[in-house]
């Protein structure tokens, strides 16, 4: 049953991700495969979100280092948001982004991995971590998309969960806080397999409109420690920290 659900996943991946490429949907960085893919109007999107409510009273937002995100990294750190952003595969732990530390000049560039850690700073234990103010909303990348229930399909390595259940152990997150993505139309399909330990959202911003998810599906209460291999758990620092507790 597990592989089926595993085959069914990555089928509904691989549709996308031709799909954004044959209609000249997907943007750099190409080909979109194997990746949160970019795409055409991706700041249309972000501008979406950013008229959501929760976004507007958001002061701290975890927001995911792929390229489709960038423009809401951008316009949050412009208006005076901070952001915490996982460093890619979490073999850092996370970075935070305080804009009134970084000159208006340089939000662009902090928007990017590669300007983020110079300009952010970098949290890589759980006591560093703790010392922040509680998350007010939690932005996300995905493949596909199912706005039934806010299901969704990341890349595969299941790093989304993992971030948002050390951020839920740790005590950043709560049960109620609002997890959302931008995406292309393309994006949204009509069903995908859930299992327990998958994440949900309440929010889908596309170029053309925002959607609230009615009924998210139920969230993983922290990290599921039996689907990790020992390979993940030695590579991510932080990771084998909280395990040893």
């Amino acid at each position: 049953m597990a592989d089926a659900v595993k085959k069914l996943k990555n089928e509904i991946r691989m549709r996308v991700w031709r799909l954004l490429e044959e209609r000249g949907i997907a943007r750099f960085p190409r080909p979109v495969y194997g990746r949160i893919p970019n795409f055409k109007g991706a700041e249309e999107a972000a501008r979406r979100l950013a008229s959501a409510r929760e976004f507007m009273r958001a002061d701290l937002i975890k927001v995911n280092p792929d390229s489709p995100q960038r423009p809401i990294r951008r316009l949050a750190l412009r208006q005076g948001k901070m952001l915490l952003m996982a460093t890619p595969r979490l073999r850092r732990g996370f970075i935070l982004l305080d804009p009134s530390r970084i000159p208006v000049r340089l939000h662009d560039a902090a928007s990017t991995i590669k300007g983020a850690f110079k300009l952010g700073r970098i949290l890589s234990t759980s006591a560093e971590l703790r010392r922040l103010q509680e998350i007010d909303l939690m932005v996300t990348g995905c493949v596909a998309v199912s706005p039934r229930h806010g299901e969704r399909l990341g890349k595969g390595g299941g790093y989304a969960e993992l971030e948002y259940g050390i951020l839920k152990e740790i005590g950043l997150l709560r049960e109620g806080t609002p997890i959302a993505t931008t995406i292309h139309e393309a994006q949204l399909v009509d069903h995908i397999p859930f299992e327990p330990h998958d994440l949900s959202l309440d929010i889908i911003a596309t170029p053309r409109r925002l959607i609230y998810v009615e009924n998210p599906a139920p969230r993983p209460q922290g990290i599921y420690w039996k689907l990790l291999d020992r390979e993940k758990l030695e590579s991510i620092p932080l990771l084998k920290e909280l395990y040893r507790r």
